[in-house]
């Protein structure tokens, strides 16, 4: 149940860097759909840049959230004075890191996926009247 607020609490954290980032390009895509591209590429565009960002995300937190484990939890055991069992502290598969991996670039996908078809969907004159 945790696992599953903190990806919902992640994904809230993307979609919200998402709506500003496409508030802060709403002109470079008014300009882009100027010129011709069609509402599927700035749908894709905008879906690609916050997958790198996912991507950069999981290259990150991953080993970050494997290196704050190995500090925080024997110290927790430490403070108490007690000893975990193996099953504990031993948590890291490679399956798991793997899964941790592709859903941080699920969570960027997804959050991405409204705010750029919504940014997709308005005219030109809609995108530049706003500037």
């Amino acid at each position: 149940m945790l696992t599953t607020m903190l990806a919902v609490v992640a994904s809230l954290g993307v979609f919200n860097t998402v709506v500003l980032n496409t508030r802060d390009r709403r002109r470079d895509l008014g300009m882009l759909k100027s010129i011709g591209m069609t509402p599927r590429q700035v749908t894709v565009m905008m879906t690609t840049s916050m997958t790198a960002l996912g991507a950069l995300g999981s290259v990150l937190g991953v080993p970050l959230g494997i290196w704050a484990h190995g500090q925080v939890v024997p110290r927790m055991a430490d403070a108490v004075d007690t000893t975990l069992p193996p099953y504990m502290t031993d948590v890291w598969h490679p399956a798991a890191l793997t899964a941790l991996a592709v859903t941080g670039i699920a969570i960027a996908v997804l959050g991405a996926y409204l705010p750029a078809r919504r940014a997709a969907r308005l005219t030109i004159a809609q995108v530049l009247h706003n500037e």
